[in-house]
């Protein structure tokens, strides 16, 4: 291409069309602007750089590009005509839910040295040899790719053959399920590796401990060692190196390795606590429910929540607390796990928290669930669940008429009260003959089968007005041969570790009991439909924080202690030794557990200007810099299992677009930061350029590729 195109003022009739062609990255491009008015192409009527300015070079020639079409016209001319022919602003269309490949792609086809890369010779690095690659195909589709996304007045692509060729690589991606963004990007970054990569034949290299050697040299060993395997343009920009560091708690052995990474995964800790309220219940029938409000670290565990609990209800030594989530009048599952996350548990969800003696815990647990007549059946004579389930342990397996007198135990607080007399100067011997009276009240209404060994013979509709006990079977459910006598062992074989018992009431008894109290159950946090929550906030740095923190392995990870030769439970601590050019940062913003999976909706304050991470860099000898500004961010609307992927993307001259499937559109900087924030792209910039005073349209350039922006510069230079 010419340095320069003139076109004359008189270049014709005022209707006359201009015909110019570009080849850009060795692609054409016919472009018309039909010439207006006369003194609307005034102003010396040319283009004022070359169409494309900046240099690069493809196939051997150089030639030279920017990333915009612009006319040195008057601002109605240069307003129609400028943000028509923006390069790289292409959209992708969605093929069917595939906006969280579009998310990816799009980050990554903004990445400066990664458009340079593949907008040049980059199929002299394929590795057709590579086992663990796809011949290049992957490579290759996306190159492809990329140049129609970065071609001069392009359209929105439908991204059919490169995902094709991706599936190939990984069968998760075949069909048009939703998938995760960052799950994509690692693959689509392995396998451009691997189709990338360098080194035909791998040595094998085995990894050994820093064994006491100086850090600096076990760490240019292990990267050397990894270089000699792996070395492609993936690992020149994205990948970087972290310490890790195992302590055994016994001999106190430490081990020191030194590992690559692509992205770092970062978990959201919690600036905040959380309120919840609880349901306590006594099992010994000595206190009604209490409703009990703890606050507790909201990403905290299990055991917070219940050393928390025992505290504000002044729990005795003797005794301990079993918490259960209770869902239809029934205990869901118990909260037994200690390290399970509290912040699995909703806001919808209740709870309640069993008093029970610490001496017995390897006794059975029987747990009672009530049911009643439901009155409003249209079904005839049906039965229905209600109420809170009580509990209490057996020190053995008793007869029926144990298993009453246990649960007539518990339910003795819920007993409604004798009516008061209208007189009031019988109220001090009311309150003393009080107890008498509902113990009479109860033997008169509930005989005991016990204390009257003739009361076989008692009428049928005496029997009818006693609670009935079912044992619970397999699926919840229960018959008449499950029903539990009296005066018979209970039917169970062997020793279980919980006994689910179903309790009938007749209507005698409910007339006995406060039902209500007894279904009296709060939520653990009890919003109005209009009320808002506060947007919880984090900065970026408290998750880099808590991910470079110390923490003992699960139990699941146990690591082998080659001093103890045995598997310990170990501390384990990381630190970034050495940062890639291009940082990627995930942020964990999806938890799962046994029971539940969530979305963290928490607001990451990160930095977009400059994002030092000097002081968290162990390797002081390392003489680049570490500071980065932020380019791209993949976004993530919605909850688990769907949602909607976006990204917003810096593409110079202090502008930001969001890319929505095939839709872009500019944004402003201060809409960047929402709590959709997922994957975090950041690139590194030198010290004395991390402020954008940026806004100058020479720092414009650190955003864009080389190849679209270099000339910009060397032409400033020569101007006088």
């Amino acid at each position: 291409m010419n340095d320069g195109i003139k076109l004359s003022n008189d270049a014709g009739q005022s209707d006359e069309e201009i015909l110019l062609e570009l080849q850009v990255y060795g692609l054409s491009y016919l472009m018309r602007a039909r010439e207006g008015r006369k003194e609307e192409m005034a102003l010396q009527s040319k283009i004022e750089s070359p169409v494309c300015n900046g240099s690069f070079k493809m196939n051997g020639s150089t030639g030279h590009v920017n990333s915009y079409f612009r006319i040195n016209s008057s601002p109605t001319l240069a307003a129609s005509y400028g943000e028509a022919y923006i390069l790289g602003l292409t959209g992708l269309y969605n093929l069917g839910n595939t906006c969280f490949m579009n998310s990816s792609i799009q980050c990554l086809v903004h990445t400066p040295k990664l458009v340079d890369y593949f907008l040049g010779d980059f199929r002299k690095d394929i590795n057709i040899e590579n086992p663990l690659g796809m011949n290049g195909e992957l490579a290759l589709a996306f190159g492809d790719l990329l140049r129609k996304l970065w071609a001069p007045g392009a359209t929105p692509v439908a991204p059919r053959v490169f995902k094709s060729k991706l599936a190939a690589f990984a069968p998760q991606f075949s069909g048009y399920n939703q998938h995760d963004s960052q799950e994509f990007l690692a693959f689509l970054l392995d396998g451009l590796h691997e189709d990338l990569n360098r080194v035909k034949c791998k040595p094998y290299i085995e990894v050994k401990d820093a064994e006491g050697r100086p850090d600096e040299v076990a760490a240019d060993e292990h990267w050397q060692n990894h270089l000699a395997r792996n070395d492609s343009i993936i690992v020149d920009v994205c990948q970087g190196q972290y310490r890790s560091t195992l302590v055994c708690p016994v001999c106190k052995k430490k081990s020191v390795t030194f590992d690559p990474f692509m992205y770092l995964s970062l978990p959201l800790p919690s600036t905040t606590m959380r309120t919840m309220t609880l349901t306590v219940l006594s099992t010994n029938g000595t206190a009604l429910p209490s409703p009990i409000t703890i606050t507790v670290p909201k990403y905290g565990r299990c055991k917070d929540l219940v050393q928390a609990l025992s505290t504000a209800c002044s729990l005795r030594d003797d005794e301990t607390l079993l918490v259960a989530e209770i869902y239809n009048d029934r205990i869901l599952h118990f909260l037994d796990g200690p390290y399970d996350s509290v912040d699995l548990i909703r806001d919808g969800d209740r709870l309640v928290a069993y008093r029970l003696p610490k001496d017995s815990q390897t006794s059975p647990l029987v747990v009672f669930m009530h049911q009643q007549v439901d009155k409003h059946s249209i079904h005839g004579t049906s039965m229905k669940t209600f109420g809170i389930p009580l509990v209490a342990r057996i020190s053995n397996l008793p007869k029926g008429s144990e298993i009453r007198k246990q649960f007539l135990e518990l339910l003795n607080p819920f007993l409604m009260p004798v009516e008061d007399s209208l007189d009031d100067s019988d109220d001090v011997e009311n309150t003393a003959n009080e107890d008498i009276e509902m113990e009479d009240v109860v033997s008169t209404a509930v005989p005991d089968e016990d204390a009257n060994s003739d009361n076989e013979s008692q009428d049928n509709s005496q029997l009818a007005s006693d609670f009935h006990f079912h044992l619970m079977e397999a699926g919840g459910l229960f018959s008449k041969r499950s029903e539990i006598k009296m005066n018979e062992p209970i039917p169970i074989s062997g020793f279980p570790r919980i006994i689910n018992v179903l309790v009938s009431w007749p209507d005698k008894m409910i007339e006995l009991y406060d039902t209500c109290l007894l279904s009296s159950l709060p939520e653990i946090c009890k919003s109005g439909l209009f009320t808002k929550k506060s947007q919880e906030s984090v900065s970026l740095h408290k998750c880099l924080e808590a991910f470079l923190k110390e923490e003992p392995l699960g139990p699941e990870d146990m690591w082998y202690c080659p001093d103890c030769k045995k598997h310990r439970q170990a501390s384990k601590k990381l630190d970034l030794w050495r940062l890639p050019e291009i940082l990627v940062i995930h942020l964990k913003r999806f938890s799962y557990s046994r029971f539940l999976k969530n979305k963290l909706e928490t607001l990451v304050d990160f930095p977009i200007d400059d994002f030092d991470l000097s002081t968290y860099i162990v390797c002081k000898n390392s003489q680049v810099s570490h500071h980065y500004m932020l380019y791209a961010v993949s976004n993530h609307y919605g909850g688990m299992g769907g949602g909607h992927y976006t990204a917003f993307v810096h593409h110079g001259h202090n502008r930001w677009y969001e890319f929505d499937d095939s839709h872009v559109l500019p944004v402003s900087e201060d809409q960047i930061k929402t709590s959709a924030a997922y994957v975090l792209f950041y690139r590194r910039v030198s010290n004395g350029k991390c402020r954008l005073q940026s806004k100058t349209k020479s720092q414009a350039a650190l955003w864009l590729p080389r190849r679209v922006v270099t000339e910009r510069r060397e032409e400033k230079r020569e101007k006088p």
